[in-house]
């Protein structure tokens, strides 16, 4: 019994360090990812809107982005429609989500979560409320 306790206890230890160090290397590492070059300067002083409509609506994961819960409201991107991890022109659709206000720092948090010019790109849009925020589409495969 103690040994399959030791072994249970090993195993939870490399399972959670190797969580950890996935979202190490994911979110801070210096490694990994470099940002497009061709980004233009947003000023600091500025909160950025960003629309979120998939993994980014989970508190918990905007909170290992961007280290702070920032306050979400509901939100609807009008003539787009969700389709997997992404959202494409629809006539007529709506793509329900969340938008919440970013820092400067936090976006280029954002960029590199979302692999900004690798996986996805970000483009600012109009919702439906009349207000226009940061979204990420995915880059398309050739």
């Amino acid at each position: 019994m103690k040994h399959k306790l030791r072994k249970l206890t090993i195993n939870v230890a490399t399972i959670t360090l190797a969580l950890l160090l996935w979202l190490w290397w994911t979110l801070f590492s210096p490694w990994g990812y470099a940002p497009p070059a061709d980004l233009p300067p947003m000023d600091a002083a500025v909160q950025q809107q960003v629309f979120a409509y998939g993994t980014l609506r989970q508190p918990l994961l905007r909170w290992l982005v961007i280290g702070r819960l920032p306050e979400v409201q509901p939100a609807v991107l009008p003539g787009f429609r969700k389709q997997g991890r992404n959202v494409l022109p629809q006539p007529g659709a709506m793509t329900r989500g969340v938008v919440f206000a970013v820092s400067a720092g936090e976006l280029r948090r954002l960029d590199r979560y979302e692999r900004l010019g690798v996986r996805y790109q970000r483009r600012q849009l109009p919702l439906a409320s009349g207000r226009s925020a940061w979204m990420y589409l995915r880059i398309e495969d050739d």
